[in-house]
């Protein structure tokens, strides 16, 4: 999923110099859970169980998700230097499934870097990128890191993980009932359909005309 269609720059030089490595994220998330609390405002229980969840989905994709070589030779091909903006939150089990990957693949080339914003404390950049009108995320939004044009979005979730949520909605299947056949899914995947998807995206975002002076 991706767009370049914003005409407008939404996200500016003061938004990055707020936004979170991944790895000051993982440990605001780790700190968060030491006192029993999650990102955002809203500390109830079970938002802080998926929060612990999360921690652990997380660091197994840290440990698991391997490139593959046609990820890593799109990554050959790239010239420009890029900034990803991932709109996040800790209690999201599907930014908890793609950023490990997300990150891997910038890791792999020194032209890209991952910036990570918090959703509920950047509204105005989220409501500038919803899914079907709603503040899905994980939303990743794709910039010339000279000139902060946007390039192009990927988000919330894989294509097929996004089938399957919007199946198991029409279905009118409990919220459990759809995370279990969701993170089964990633389970499977291991990342390799979210490598795939950002194969073409890396060759479009790479060549998107320059607009902004």
């Amino acid at each position: 999923m991706t767009t370049t269609d914003n005409t407008q720059q939404v996200i500016t030089k003061a938004h990055l110099a707020q936004a979170l490595s991944y790895n000051e994220y993982v440990n605001l998330t780790e700190n968060l859970l030491s006192e029993n609390k999650t990102t955002g405002t809203n500390h109830a229980t079970d938002l802080v169980e998926y929060t612990r969840m999360n921690l652990h989905r997380m660091r197994r994709g840290e440990k698991t998700v391997e490139l593959t070589e046609e990820l890593l030779n799109a990554l050959q091909t790239i010239d420009r230097t890029m900034v990803w903006v991932v709109l996040t939150e800790a209690w999201c089990g599907d930014a908890a499934q793609n950023l490990p990957g997300i990150v891997k693949i910038a890791e792999a080339s020194p032209l890209i870097d991952v910036k990570l914003l918090l959703r509920d404390e950047h509204i105005d950049v989220m409501d500038a990128y919803l899914t079907n009108g709603g503040r899905s995320i994980p939303k990743l939004i794709a910039l010339d890191a000279e000139t902060l044009q946007e390039l192009g979005t990927w988000g919330p979730r894989p294509e097929p993980a996004q089938e399957l949520v919007m199946e198991a909605k029409a279905q009118k299947l409990d919220f459990k009932e759809m995370a279990e056949k969701l993170h089964g899914w990633y389970g499977k995947d291991r990342s390799r359909t979210l490598q795939q998807e950002f194969i073409p995206l890396l060759k479009e975002w790479a060549t998107v005309e320059q607009t902004i002076a």
